[in-house]
């Protein structure tokens, strides 16, 4: 079994540095273009040199044994910012860790077919859960609870056939709980303190967007 990827970002606008020359390693572009989005102000980020063949050598950034990132840990680091699509080019990426960042979540990380892992809690993100997210067939963990986050809990996510945990409690989510799916057997604690979140779906009823 291939080592879990885990990012653990703290993301928001980095004063860019002199940019040298571009990576052709599509994933070292990917990183150096999140670098830009991210404000660090205690230099975390300085080994991550674009003009390098891949992004293997950077600290933080771990590789399988192809070279491919699989995780990037920057917990911790005193990092803010914003994730951008830029991170879908991380095909190989498994798990996306716990960060410290603002924004919408990226609808293009519904691309991450490796992804088996989401955990975007304890951030300021906003706006609305992507439906892509349908498209992380091999998804077993999302967590995206104290966040900012609004709407209704896509009704795309009942495919997750292997989707074990699942938390967006102390959000603004409205609308009503999905019963199909995995979700049928996740408990209440997991939709906790979004107080226009109104309970169970009834299917033909009530509309599953009901209060939002």
């Amino acid at each position: 079994m291939a080592p879990l990827a885990v990012i653990s970002l703290s993301l928001c606008f980095l004063l860019p540095l002199l940019s040298p020359a571009i990576s052709t390693n599509s994933e070292g572009n990917a990183l150096h273009a999140l670098r830009r989005r991210l404000s660090d102000p205690t230099n975390v980020l300085q080994s991550w040199d674009p003009t390098l063949v891949n992004p293997c050598t950077w600290f933080h950034v771990t590789c399988d044994s192809n070279n491919h990132v699989i995780r990037l840990d920057l917990g911790n680091s005193n990092i803010s910012g914003t994730l951008g699509p830029e991170l879908a080019q991380l095909q190989h990426l498994q798990e996306l860790y716990k960060n410290d960042i603002s924004g919408e979540i990226p609808k293009e990380l519904g691309n991450l077919k490796n992804l088996v892992g989401l955990d975007l809690y304890g951030n300021r993100f906003e706006g609305e859960i992507p439906k892509s997210f349908s498209g992380l067939k091999s998804l077993r963990f999302l967590r995206l609870n104290n966040n900012n986050l609004t709407g209704s809990i896509p009704r795309e996510l009942t495919a997750l056939s292997n989707l074990k945990v699942f938390d967006v409690s102390n959000n603004d989510l409205c609308g009503t709980i999905p019963v199909d799916g995995p979700f049928g057997m996740f408990s209440m604690p997991s939709y906790a303190n979004n107080m226009r979140l109104n309970g169970p779906e009834l299917k033909g009823l009530v509309p599953y967007n009901f209060g939002c």
